[in-house]
């Protein structure tokens, strides 16, 4: 067991690694890109300039949420400060929706009222811009998007960015070969509503847990009925389930029986087949008690 606390210390301290990485190469974008359209009087170019700073942010604030989680718990905060992580989720996620309601705005404005592209500067520099969204996407995303939605709110801000810098490339050479103004349109509203489809499952996920809403992946009844059969309890007249973050579930129970009943066994059984960190039992009058 302390190897395996060891292996994952090791493990976060690198992708703690990588997420400043991201941080300081979404920086250098924000600033190559301000160059650029200051050269080129772009205005989209200093505007996506602003966007790839907003993903900075996003990083910075998933990176300091999670080191904020990680300290333990004492007087004032009891479960610890985990849920530092999900408020940063909170955060993200809302910027993540209004960025994408931002860019339908702005892509129908754009259309309506067509600008000339400044030169094919614009669509180099949002090559370049893609390759390092590239990158720090993948940053994100080795940094723990699959188990984190701190993380993986995050990495949708650098993937959303991604997006942005292939939709300037397309459309950018479209319009100033063809002038296809309807391309440029088309695609951001279809990135802006993956971009807003994400940050709803986001902020919902993360309104769940703070709620303490149960698990979506537990079902209190089947939990009700597995312990009622196997340590044969006559009835489980109470059961609460909540989550303290994305990770770690806990659980209330009242019960009844006249048997006997082990409390540590019915604790481990919930771990082991329902990944409860912590289960809190009452038990009613006239039952028995092995600990």
């Amino acid at each position: 067991m302390a190897h395996d606390h060891s292996h994952s210390h090791v493990d976060e301290n690198q992708s703690n690694k990588q997420l400043t990485v991201a941080v300081f190469i979404n920086v250098l974008l924000t600033i190559a890109q301000v160059i650029g359209g200051l050269f080129s009087g772009s205005l989209s170019l200093i505007a996506d300039a602003l966007h790839n700073l907003s993903d900075a942010a996003a990083i910075f604030i998933a990176l300091i949420a999670r080191k904020i989680g990680n300290k333990p718990a004492d007087d004032t905060h009891h479960f610890g400060y985990k849920r530092a992580e999900i408020l940063a989720t909170l955060f993200n996620s809302s910027t993540l929706i209004i960025i994408g309601v931002y860019l339908i705005f702005e892509s129908i404005s754009s259309y309506l009222n067509p600008q000339p592209i400044n030169g094919w500067i614009v669509v180099w520099v949002a090559a370049i811009a893609l390759v390092i969204d590239l990158a720090t996407a993948y940053l994100t995303y080795r940094a723990g998007a699959n188990h984190s939605i701190n993380i993986k709110a995050a990495f949708i801000h650098n993937v959303s960015d991604a997006m942005a810098s292939i939709v300037v490339i397309i459309a950018g050479t479209l319009i100033i070969l063809y002038q296809w103004y309807i391309v440029d349109l088309i695609a951001t509203v279809l990135i802006s509503m993956y971009v807003i489809y994400h940050g709803i499952l986001l902020l919902k996920q993360s309104c769940k847990v703070l709620m303490q809403a149960a698990p979506d992946n537990i079902d209190t009844h089947a939990i009700s009925d597995a312990i009622s059969s196997k340590f044969n309890i006559e009835s489980v007249t109470s059961i609460k389930l909540w989550q303290l973050d994305d990770k770690e579930s806990y659980c209330e129970l009242i019960i009844s029986t006249q048997q006997a009943i082990n409390l540590q066994a019915i604790k481990i059984f919930l771990h082991d087949n329902y990944n409860i960190e912590n289960c809190i039992i009452e038990i009613q009058p006239n039952t028995q008690l092995f600990n």
